[in-house]
């Protein structure tokens, strides 16, 4: 038997001709212009291929030794960063990022900015460092001065000398990072540390002295390098940050909590209560910026709790403790001649004080999860 298609068919193929499509033109003004189908088409673009592509080594820096270098306000937004065997370097990355993993570094003074997830150190020793991140984490590191900003309870394992202080550092852009990477400069944990591996009798971390100086640790960049246009300041005044007391033993029985709630001079009211209250001898120890609902706010202001219910639905609220004798009066003075048209809470009196700080401050950090 024969294969059906082994011979040609005349009339299919006459068929086939006839129904090829034809192409005509038209004549304009000379020009022959094709009609009909154009077999020209443009390639379909898919979603992966209009990303920008990215080249790993503008996010890492490996291998250097005894040299300025970092990342200008701009260049990583919000991206991943990573450094590896740096010696003796300066490391200033001074933009926000999605996380930060430092490998194998020695002798170096670095700087980051707002950091949205973590910021892990393996197995570095000599540094010297500010950072600002969501969450802390050193393995393997032995000899490390961190000043911290910490929305989490940072973390060390396996590490020995290690010593932190609170984030005090300033550029123009940093409130603006603050806010990219989703941190509050309210929420900072930094002495707050938990050693996964605690040796007994033994003390693998401690705090910086009170009086501890960012400048004394992590220089200014040198004005030839390529930092020579940010204007960074390492002195607490200029600092985003709130410089607290945190872990440190009180100077005080004494403390008064006083509460902002949401608004659009928030932020601005608190550093006002701060920059009054430091002035007349107080301490700040703690703050905290946190959301209530209603049913939240018996347990914390107790017999102030409906007065308070409206202004907890606006949004969260920011707690500063201030300790020193006599703080509860002064706070109360503050408030009604520096805040007298602001919504604030401020401890009565100083029998019940303590016992607000401690409703307050329990309430936030469970509801952080510390």
């Amino acid at each position: 038997m024969g294969c059906f298609f082994s011979k040609k068919s005349k009339r299919k193929s006459a068929e086939k001709e006839n129904l090829t499509p034809t192409t005509t033109s038209a004549d304009t003004a000379g020009n022959s212009v094709p009609l009909g189908n154009n077999t020209d088409e443009a390639p379909k673009q898919y979603s992966w291929d209009k990303r920008e592509k990215v080249d790993p080594k503008d996010y890492t820096l490996t291998g250097l030794k005894d040299v300025t270098v970092g990342r200008l306000p701009g260049t990583l937004n919000g991206k991943p960063f990573v450094i590896q065997d740096c010696e003796n370097c300066n490391i200033f990355v001074l933009d926000h990022s999605a996380t930060i993993n430092i490998d194998d570094c020695v002798n170096c003074r670095i700087v980051f900015g707002p950091v949205k997830g973590s910021v892990f150190f393996r197995d570095c020793k000599d540094i010297k460092c500010v950072v600002a991140c969501q969450q802390f984490r050193a393995r393997d590191c032995k000899k490390m001065d961190v000043f911290l900003c910490c929305a989490t309870q940072p973390i060390i394992e396996s590490s020995t000398g290690m010593k932190f202080g609170c984030f005090q550092y300033y550029y123009p852009e940093l409130a603006f990072h603050f806010k990219d990477a989703g941190l509050s400069i309210f929420n900072n944990n930094w002495s707050n540390i938990h050693d996964f591996t605690p040796v007994s009798g033994e003390n693998n971390w401690s705090l910086l002295p009170e009086d501890a100086k960012v400048a004394d640790f992590v220089p200014a960049p040198d004005p030839e390098s390529d930092f020579k246009s940010v204007r960074i300041s390492t002195e607490a005044a200029r600092s985003i940050m709130p410089l607290t007391k945190g872990g440190r033993r009180k100077d005080s029985e004494e403390s008064c909590l006083f509460v902002f709630f949401a608004g659009d001079y928030t932020t601005a009211n608190a550093r006002k209560l701060i920059d009054e209250a430091t002035s007349k001898g107080f301490v700040l120890i703690q703050t905290k910026e946190v959301s209530m609902k209603p049913e939240d706010a018996k347990r914390v202001f107790q017999n102030n709790a409906d007065d308070l219910v409206e202004w907890i639905n606006k949004g969260p609220v920011t707690a500063l403790e201030l300790n020193g004798d006599g703080a509860v009066e002064a706070c109360k003075t503050i408030a009604s001649e520096v805040f007298s048209g602001t919504k604030v809470f401020v401890s009565d009196n100083k029998n019940t004080s303590t016992r607000d700080v401690d409703s307050f401050f329990n309430f936030a950090d469970m509801q952080m999860g510390l």
